[in-house]
């Protein structure tokens, strides 16, 4: 690689710790200058040459940094995402991009006049469950596609101390724009935009103000019927993957490893990253034509939110493609909007 993409993060949270610091500082093409810490200054005790700056303003004040990742709350993203593009920072914006259409379209035209890169970070296009899925799709062994059913469960009572994402008044928040970016997102990576789409929401927690379920029904081509749901009281844990075809199925739970993996302290360059556990095989069933079943359960690929990294640095070094286009993103804040 040449020389590596000099990095700066906005903060030093959850994300910052799992997501991305862990990548910034295994992946030859990055190195991790600095980030934002408010309050108590976490990141030096393991990370000893990363400068730990008081406020974004340190931060993109630093000649030195080319990346910023924008991983702070849902409704700051519009515009601290503008405040680096304009100091002449590409950008990584985690989910969602924004509250609305009309502001990631604003955010994506100053990047485009300003020769910068804006760029989502959607990890979950390299969970080990979806790269299988995608696979098994891209393969046509489960014929023309009738059915597809993504999930992302939880069992939460309590309300998130994340006063953000639990608030009305506050842009882009509840589950809908939480974990509704990813399913969309992934739905999006399979078969792009939706001919037409419901949405349906609910709140269903003690003193919640916003929605904590949702399912959305997309309609495309060829009949094909695509539901995403997801719910924080749903006790008993549905497939995370459902796929039905003209010559049969594919079941599969959510068992990506990474996000625990990381959070106990494994690097992503530990020969045991993103390998899923024995007994999170997915089951294929395939109708012979007998109409007899065939039964076969398969592993996953290991799953690896580097591939995510290497994106990014072929978009900024080489000019290359970004696997989350414009397009995509505009697409999914139709959705999440609506």
């Amino acid at each position: 690689m040449s020389t590596p993409i000099i990095t700066g993060l906005m903060a030093y949270g959850m994300s910052g710790r799992i997501f991305h610091a862990p990548f910034l500082t295994t992946n030859p093409g990055f190195k991790l200058k600095a980030v934002v810490e408010r309050h108590e200054k976490k990141a030096g005790l393991r990370y000893l040459d990363v400068i730990s700056y008081n406020n974004i303003d340190e931060l993109l004040n630093d000649d030195e940094i080319e990346l910023i990742i924008v991983n702070t709350p849902n409704d700051t993203h519009f515009d601290f995402t503008l405040k680096a593009l304009n100091a002449g920072k590409h950008v990584l914006l985690e989910k969602p991009a924004a509250a609305t259409s009309a502001e990631v379209k604003i955010m994506f035209d100053t990047a485009r006049r300003l020769k910068r890169h804006l760029m989502l970070y959607q990890n979950r296009r390299w969970d080990s469950g979806f790269l299988q899925v995608k696979e098994i799709i891209e393969s046509g062994e489960l014929g023309q596609l009738i059915e597809v059913y993504f999930r992302m469960d939880r069992y939460k009572r309590a309300l998130s101390p994340k006063s953000f994402k639990e608030t009305a008044s506050t842009p882009a928040n509840g589950l809908v724009y939480d974990l509704g970016a990813h399913l969309i997102d992934n739905a999006i990576a399979l078969f792009g935009k939706p001919l037409s789409f419901t949405k349906t929401t609910g709140i269903y927690r003690e003193g919640s103000e916003v929605p904590d379920y949702f399912n959305y029904h997309l309609s495309y081509p060829n009949q094909l019927n695509v539901y995403l749901t997801s719910g924080l009281l749903i006790a008993e844990i549905l497939p995370g993957f459902a796929i039905h075809g003209t010559l049969g199925s594919f079941l599969k739970e959510r068992c990506d490893v990474q996000e625990a993996q990381l959070d106990a302290g494994m690097l992503p360059t530990d020969e045991e990253y993103g390998i899923e556990p024995i007994g999170c095989e997915g089951k294929l069933v395939i109708m012979d034509i007998d109409n007899q079943r065939n039964v076969t359960y398969i592993k996953a690929p290991k799953g690896d939110y580097d591939g995510l990294f290497e994106a990014v640095y072929h978009t900024i070094r080489n000019n290359a493609l970004y696997p989350i286009t414009e397009e995509h993103v505009a697409w999914q804040l139709e959705l999440l909007e609506a």
